[in-house]
């Protein structure tokens, strides 16, 4: 029995999805992808790792389709496409939910909960959601390696890690330094400058500030006559007002010595502060007012200017301590401290503006980079604690609160400490964030956190009672918030480990000019700029599920990097021979170096704590331990592409000679710019001189149909399990991939989702439908010798041509990483070229007659349409392309396979008919002016017109219309067509500039432009058409205008209807005789008569008898037309009569209705 093509009784995108996806499982087509491709050219992609502790969102689909797509489109190119999923296990998002799951805060860990128990705890809870990410994987049908993967955890990956650090090392780009670092008291760690920079981390807060007053020691004599004398400065961070040691001026910058009152307290005061700044603190109003006139309570508080200095004037001033709880302390290079006298001067600073504030900048070395640069080069001492162990610490500790009392060393304690004062504030947290009465389940309430009383604003209230407040007001300002905790960060001195990513910064910026960035904006301002003001890397990390930093290190400061196991393996066979280890541990369990399969592997575990325990010797014999830190976890992330084959102990002449580096492509969400993006470029720059990646796609965020970020709070989150059972993941894809650019923001919204079903699958399934029911019938299988395509019928090759055009289109966006220019692409075609245009004007040549050449070229025109279109889909839309693909290839036998095991379509530039292209195009958008001509005054298309004209702008353009003049009156209902000269006067046209277009290049002159273009003359409109562009001369400059630049607009005249579209304009005389109006009565009728044998269920080729109930209005039409009505509907009669013999269908005409019965002949 011959084959048939396959045939629906309904379209159900998901039972598709579910179905191919079985199909691609038992014959395990994505392995056949990559088996095919065997010994061609590689295509590198790497996948960037996720974390497996959350569950996927929709915003995963978007991105993982994108990826999907390039890897399936360069398959079908001919390119072998490796693709090996990865996780992401260590770092803050995995600790953090422990920590939230376990009910314990980091200080909890080595005390309630061991290192070894919590370790294992984020081992297994870091692999929580892997089923739930697999399965969006498999059922969104992203072909990724999900059985083999690279986990981050993994010792081999890890050993890659030590490797890539060691050359760091050898190449003296790794260092420690103690500096002032992001630090994040929610998370207990420091962080690096790209962590602070991810998208959100900077917000907006409103925060209690101060301008504190600075009681001088030693004031000139004009600053000491009236009141007492201070030195004025704001702070956004109150709390910090007690660790101040220094004041800085800007050495050039202009200050003002000015005598007025506190406003609080009312006593008189002298203050300084800069020129520029004194209208922001004291009203112009107040000016003249005489000092003494002054009560407390009034508005207007008088002030007058006594002096004016330069900074480097005030540079060396004293004054007296501010809130003096703790005297700063020296500490020599041995950790020694004693109370120092060399604080509290005003100091100068370059830094220093007068944007704001007070243009004196309050100075706490211990919390601000800037402030620590200042006063180091000025010899002012930080205000340190000195705790239990020795150890110099900031006033606040870890945790994000002032110290308590007995943390500290009692001889510090006694010697710097004003215990009374002191005390009532030990223990207090600087922010409320970190308070843990605002975090309760592990869930943060920041309103309340708000709505409590701040440190802040209990020491301005201190101050402001005794008189050392000038100014207390809220004020928003940009702070910064860690990326993971959501609460905000704070500079802090810390001793950390730094990679001088700074000295390979010129290298990396252009090595990065070289990459394919999508958006190229991207790459050249928020990634480009980036970095050109690149800090060192952070590297270090105080926590305990991560990368260990492999240097040992002993008190004498000898140093030695690990590079791999084998080295760690023999250093400590030294220790042991030394005395400072007892065995092995290594060999203890088995393992053996050099041996680098898993299961060797998986015999040890380099983790904290087993790797802290190992003792290592210098080379003068003392003992090391490793530094305690981890590493930031995106190093971990940026090695992928040489841990993720364990280089260079493993396949190295693999990557060393291109096959698997750098990559041709990756895609990640925006915020990987300054995470994932960078430190896959940092590390590949500064070890191996080149780039990670060629062509890059920086994903926008997928926000709710109103613009809003999606959260499970806010309840506008998508999930994308049951978006995918309802719908299927290729309308998902498809509308996310077609809806905007990948690197814009998408507002998801599901109705969209529904359109696109409904608009494009739709279409191309009732597209195929019509085929496979008429091929059916016919038999039609593609067995017969294709016909030539110049032997074709002229909408043959018009539509052939038309489908090479946008195979060559769709190949070029695909090439140039534009999925959403692809799919549009191949959209308009299917629905506007392929279904609404050659179906409709084509049905007929597929209905009944023999298998002659005319309807045989309708079938194989149709046929490799569809078949080309499922190939160009199906990256996008991989499982609806595969079933349509697999329904026309398994009859015709011209595949054997999934459509992903075959090749990319290739354009033939011969069968490409640009000239025909362009008269079907004028042909397609004269009927669509018409066609909204009649929508205009409600003349259903059904209703035949008598004439449309068309003025032409020339010759050629009335011979491309006349070659498709049958066919758009035909498409339109009109009977006649004319043309007229476009010079006639027939018609009348204005011009009406694009402000838009036209504004940015003659701002100045588009006034006098716009005047000139609204009174150009007839003759001036018809060159200006026909040239595609005119000059302007205004006041002597030439202003060039284009038809684009413009609308050309034609004036209706009496009895017609006019429409302009570019070069294009149409008149169509809308007079209905009563002749037209009983031709239109009878298509109508042939139009309902069809209804009813399809929702009867008649067969495409039973024939009817057709009932009538007599009406004044239908009769002259039904025996007039009664044989084009047959005719039409496979009527062997059509009767008249009063009543109807049988049950029939009512047919409303709006101002009657008649029956109508059918019955099979």
């Amino acid at each position: 029995m011959d084959k048939k093509f396959s045939e629906y009784s309904h379209f159900d995108l998901s039972a598709i999805n579910k179905e191919v996806l079985k199909k691609w499982d038992e014959e395990q087509v994505f392995h056949k992808s990559v088996e095919i491709r065997e010994g061609a050219p590689s295509f590198v992609f790497y996948e960037g790792p996720p974390s497996a502790n959350g569950m996927p969102g929709i915003h995963h689909v978007m991105a993982r389709s994108i990826k999907d797509i390039f890897c399936r489109y360069k398959t079908m190119k001919g390119f072998q496409v490796m693709r090996k999923a990865g996780w992401d296990t260590h770092g803050l998002p995995v600790e953090l939910g422990v920590e939230k799951a376990l009910g314990i805060t980091k200080e909890d860990i080595g005390k309630k909960i061991s290192v070894e128990e919590y370790n294992a705890a984020c081992r297994k809870d870091v692999m929580k959601y892997t089923k739930e990410w697999e399965d969006l994987t498999h059922k969104m049908g992203y072909w990724v390696d999900m059985k083999n993967p690279y986990i981050t955890y993994d010792n081999r990956y890890i050993e890659t890690l030590w490797w890539l650090l060691k050359q760091l090392y050898n190449k003296g780009l790794l260092y420690k330094g103690y500096t002032i670092q992001p630090y994040s008291p929610a998370a207990g760690t420091g962080l690096s400058s790209h962590e602070l920079n991810q998208p959100g981390c900077y917000r907006d807060v409103k925060d209690t500030t101060v301008v504190a007053q600075f009681k001088m020691k030693n004031p000139r004599p004009e600053m000491a006559q009236w009141g007492t004398p201070y030195f004025i400065a704001w702070t956004t961070t109150p709390w910090t007002l007690p660790s101040n040691t220094a004041l800085c001026v800007g050495p050039k910058i202009d200050y003002v010595a000015v005598q007025s009152y506190n406003g609080y307290t009312g006593e008189p005061i002298t203050v300084v502060l800069a020129k520029a700044l004194l209208n922001s603190h004291f009203n112009p109003k107040a000016a003249d007012l005489d000092l003494d006139s002054y009560k407390p309570g009034d508005k207007l508080i008088p002030y007058k200017v006594v002096g004016e200095y330069k900074g480097s004037d005030l540079v060396g001033m004293e004054y007296e301590q501010l809130i003096p709880w703790v005297k700063p302390i020296d500490v020599d290079k041995d950790g020694n401290w004693t109370p120092s006298d060399r604080a509290f001067r005003v100091i100068p600073g370059d830094y220093v503006t007068t944007d704001d504030g007070t243009g004196i900048v309050h100075i706490a070395p211990t919390f601000g980079a800037d402030d620590a640069q200042v006063a180091k080069a000025a010899g002012i001492p930080s205000l340190f604690m000195i705790n239990k162990k020795g150890e110099t610490r900031p006033m606040v500790d870890l945790t994000g609160k002032f110290y308590l009392l007995v943390e500290l060393d009692e001889t510090f304690v006694q010697k710097c400490v004003d215990v009374e004062k002191y005390t009532p504030y030990q223990g207090a947290w600087v922010k409320n964030a970190y308070d843990p009465r605002f975090t309760i389940n592990g869930k943060y309430d920041e309103k309340a956190a708000q709505a409590a009383e701040s440190l802040d604003i209990v020491i301005c209230m201190m101050m402001k009672q005794g008189n050392q407040a000038f100014k207390i007001e809220k004020h928003t300002h940009n702070y910064p918030h860690c990326w993971r905790t959501d609460k905000p960060v704070l500079y802090y001195p810390l001793d950390s480990w730094f990679i001088r990513s700074t000295a390979c910064k010129e290298r990396m910026i252009e090595l990065n000019k070289t990459i394919n960035w999508k958006p190229e904006s991207t790459g050249s301002g928020r990634f480009g700029k980036w970095l050109e003001n690149l800090n060192d890397w952070n590297l270090s990390r105080s926590r305990y599920w991560g990368t260990p930093l492999p240097i040992w290190r002993s008190e004498e400061g000898e140093e030695k990097c690990i590079g791999s196991l084998e080295e760690l393996y023999q250093e400590i066979e030294k220790s042991i021979a030394a005395g400072y280890m007892k065995a092995n541990p290594y060999k203890e369990k088995g393992f053996v170096p050099g041996i680098y399969t898993a299961e060797n592997y998986d015999k040890i575990d380099l983790h904290r704590p087993y790797v802290d325990d190992i003792i290592l010797v210098s080379e003068s014999g003392k003992p090391m331990k490793r530094e305690s830190d981890l590493i930031d976890v995106w190093f971990d992330s940026g090695s992928m592409p040489y841990a993720q084959i364990h280089y260079p102990f493993e396949n190295k002449e693999l990557l060393d000679s291109g096959k698997v580096y750098p990559a041709d492509f990756i895609a990640e969400g925006v915020d990987q710019t300054r995470g994932w993006f960078f430190t896959l470029h940092a590390i590949a720059s500064m070890i191996f001189d080149k780039v990670a990646y060629k062509t890059v796609i920086s994903n926008g965020l997928v926000l709710d149909k109103n613009g809003n970020k999606m959260s499970k709070r806010l309840g506008n989150a998508v999930d994308p399990f049951s978006a995918i059972e309802k719908y299927g993941s290729d309308p998902l894809r498809w509308y996310m991939i077609t809806n905007s650019s990948p690197w814009d923001n998408l507002k998801f919204d599901l109705d969209g989702v529904e359109e696109v079903r409904r608009k494009f699958f739709g279409t191309l399934y009732n597209t195929y439908s019509f085929f496979a029911l008429y091929a059916n019938v016919d038999g039609f299988t593609f067995a017969e010798p294709e016909i030539p395509i110049a032997q074709r019928p002229e909408i043959d090759r018009w539509i052939i041509s038309l489908l090479h055009s946008l195979i060559k289109e769709v190949d070029g966006y695909y090439n140039d990483y534009e999925p959403t220019r692809a799919g549009r692409a191949i959209s308009d075609f299917v629905n506007d070229n392929l279904s609404n245009w050659y179906v409709r004007l084509n049905r007929k040549r597929f209905w009944g007659g023999n298998m002659d050449n005319d309807k045989l070229s309708a079938y194989q025109t149709l046929y490799t349409c569809l078949e080309t279109v499922a190939a160009l889909m199906a990256p996008i839309a991989p499982f609806f392309a595969d079933r349509l693909y697999t329904d026309l290839t398994y009859v015709t036998g011209r595949a054997s396979q999934s459509v992903h095991l075959s090749d990319f379509p290739r354009a033939d530039e011969s069968v490409i008919d640009k000239a025909l292209e362009e008269r079907m195009k004028d042909a397609q958008d004269i009927t669509s002016m018409v066609l909204a001509l009649r929508r205009k005054v409600n003349i259903k298309v059904r209703q035949p017109l008598t004439t449309l004209m068309i003025p032409v702008i020339d010759a050629k353009q009335q011979q491309d219309i006349e070659s498709v003049k049958e066919l758009v009156l035909n498409e339109v209902n009109v009977k006649e067509m004319l043309f007229a000269d476009n010079a006639a006067g027939i018609l009348v046209k204005r011009v009406k500039p694009d402000f838009k277009k036209l504004g940015p290049r003659y701002g100045k002159i588009m006034k006098q432009l716009a005047s000139k273009i609204a009174t150009m003359s007839q003759d001036d409109i018809l060159r200006f058409e026909k040239e595609g562009k005119f000059t302007f001369d205004i006041d002597g400059q030439q202003a060039v205008v284009e038809t684009g630049d413009v609308e050309i607009i034609s004036e209706d005249i009496p009895g017609w209807l006019v429409a302009n579209e570019g070069r294009l304009t149409v008149a169509l005389d809308i007079t209905v005789t009563e002749e037209l109006r009983r031709e239109g009565i009878a298509r109508e009728l042939v139009n309902r008569i069809q209804n009813i044998r399809k929702s009867s269920g008649f067969d495409i080729t039973d024939k009817i008898h057709v009932q009538l109930t007599r009406n004044d209005e239908t009769d002259p039409a039904v025996e007039e037309y009664k044989d084009y009505i047959a005719k039409q509907v496979l009527a062997e009669s059509i009767t008249l009569c009063d009543t109807l013999d049988s049950a029939g269908a009512e047919l409303d005409f709006e101002t009657f209705t008649i029956q109508a019965a059918i019955k099979k002949a």
